[in-house]
């Protein structure tokens, strides 16, 4: 049976509407990730971001209240540690010294050897010198100025 024009086209639309709005739903519900980073020294790690790794720098200048960095997806906030509350459950303790314990923040370049030279080049020094990994990345480790522990890696094909 053979039906008319019209059916078909409207079963046609139907169809379109019914993927468009399913694909539309998927994507929304895809996450993103901003990190705050809490640091004693804005100024010195926006400096480190954007100059050793090439984030981007959010607005004209540097916020000593809250600066947000760009590099591709990722999404650094930093703000000062000494604008948290004595209560909160990131704020240091004078017995703490290291932040960001149990975190590794990994960036995942499309070049790592160039980053790697990059960060060899400004002096900075480098926790874990670039190595190929049994898990068949390339990595190199770092720490930043308010100690957290960073991997640069190349991306997995």
């Amino acid at each position: 049976m053979k039906l008319p024009k019209i059916h078909s086209v409207i079963i046609f639309l139907f169809l379109l509407i019914t993927i468009f709005s399913f694909m539309k739903y998927s994507q929304d519900r895809n996450a993103s990730l901003r990190l705050e980073l809490f640091s004693s020294n804005v100024e010195q790690s926006v400096n480190f971001y954007s100059k050793i790794l090439n984030f981007s720098i959010v607005g004209d200048s540097i916020s000593q209240s809250y600066q947000q960095v760009i590099n591709g997806s990722v999404i650094l906030g930093i703000g000062p540690d000494v604008k948290l509350p004595v209560d909160h459950f990131l704020k240091l303790k004078e017995s703490d010294s290291r932040r960001g314990i149990g975190v590794e923040i990994v960036l995942e370049v499309d070049n790592v050897l160039s980053i790697y030279q990059r960060v060899k080049g400004s002096g900075y020094p480098i926790r874990t010198k670039l190595q190929e990994r049994p898990w068949g990345l390339t990595d190199f480790r770092l720490i930043d100025p308010d100690g957290y522990y960073i991997r640069v890696t190349s991306r997995k094909d």
